[in-house]
């Protein structure tokens, strides 16, 4: 069956072969490359795979070679909305977003789906490293590249209509395989930073829209042990950066425990102050083949992109998903998407509210 299908093309290596791929099986492709900045010179800059001017020439070049039509569609505006201006406020909020997962949520896989479907399409591909069949989502066996995280906020009906032609193969394969190809991607490098914050200044980008506030930085007994000019340039776990005025009695690290935005107060402690076994997250979403589980249910949940997988129980509470783990995690934060698995498949996710 030969299908209508709309190639996300990035500019990087991956979206370049999926859609080489694509094509290449007999199915009526057309390209298209998102413009996600008004400012394209006000995203990052260099040969890395994501938003930026040198990329959509790639993307451009990349269909030129493949045989395929190829377009730019102007996502600017929605990607500032939906992507920029929502991980500004969930830092106010105290929280820590994944702004990559939701560009896949709310612009690659609403967005961009909505359109495609109503211009006739029948699926969209990209160039994710997971494997996707019958609308399941798993793992892809490339571990260190896997992707599954990410796309596990997907709703079933999203899935549906979502092709992943890169799922069985490793990232060495498709640098192979673009070479084979003369794609002139095959080696570019990947693309790491956030796209949107030119110069890898989190913290600077959020006080240029924030401002600065100074509050204090206290520690478990509310002891004032340093400050800070906006609490919104912490996340729970981090070590580096806090410039405390003085050590800990015992002399060990201190870590961020908790962000309050409306004091502006930053709370740190010990390591072991973070450890925690049970999760409440928000939003569930559940994707995969079985259904929202009312009793506890034996799994496995990842907590960050290419974090640590961790046992678990978990269950479905009113309008909540409560997860309980076999061991303890640390630096788990509020804002981040617990991704729920049996194997290497995907059942669902849900965005973390808060941990103890």
């Amino acid at each position: 069956m030969t299908l209508r299908v709309l190639a996300a093309m990035s500019g990087g290596v991956d979206s370049a072969v999926a859609a080489a791929r694509i094509a290449e099986a007999g199915h009526d492709v057309t390209g298209v490359h998102l413009a996600l900045s008004a400012n394209p010179q006000s995203y990052r800059t260099g040969a890395r795979g994501c938003c930026t001017i040198e990329d959509s020439r790639d993307a451009r070049r990349a269909a030129d070679v493949i045989g395929i039509p190829f377009y730019v569609w102007d996502m600017a505006e929605r990607f500032h909305r939906d992507v920029v201006e929502d991980f500004v406020s969930e830092y106010a909020a105290g929280r820590t977003p994944n702004p990559c997962l939701r560009c896949n949520e709310k612009i690659k896989f609403e967005a961009v789906l909505d359109r495609a479907l109503a211009l006739g399409f029948d699926a969209v591909a990209t160039g994710h490293h997971a494997r996707l069949a019958d609308g399941v989502l798993s793992r892809s066996p490339d571990t260190a590249k896997d992707q599954s995280y990410v796309l596990g906020v997907l709703t079933r009906e999203q899935l549906q209509h979502a092709i992943f032609p890169l799922g069985d193969s490793t990232k060495a394969e498709v640098r192979e395989e673009a070479a084979r190809r003369g794609l002139m991607v095959a080696d570019k490098p990947d693309s790491h930073d956030i796209c949107f914050i030119a110069d890898g200044d989190t913290r600077g980008f959020l006080a240029g829209r924030l401002g600065a506030e100074e509050g204090p930085i206290v520690d478990e007994s509310g002891e004032v042990v340093g400050s800070h000019q906006g609490a919104y340039g912490f996340t729970v776990g981090q070590r580096k950066g806090l410039r405390i005025d003085r050590p800990a009695a015992d002399g060990r690290p201190r870590y961020v425990l908790s962000i309050e935005p409306v004091s502006n107060t930053v709370t740190v402690g010990p390591r072991s102050a973070l450890e925690v076994t049970a999760i409440v997250a928000a939003r569930p979403v559940w994707n995969g083949p079985v259904d929202a589980p009312r009793e506890p249910l034996a799994c496995t949940v990842q907590l960050r992109a290419h974090g640590e997988v961790y046992g678990c129980h978990a269950q479905l509470s009113g309008d909540d998903l409560h997860i309980t783990l076999d061991a303890p995690a640390t630096g788990v934060a509020a804002g981040q998407a617990a991704v729920l698995y049996l194997g290497d498949t995907v059942i669902g996710s849900a965005t973390i509210a808060s941990a103890s």
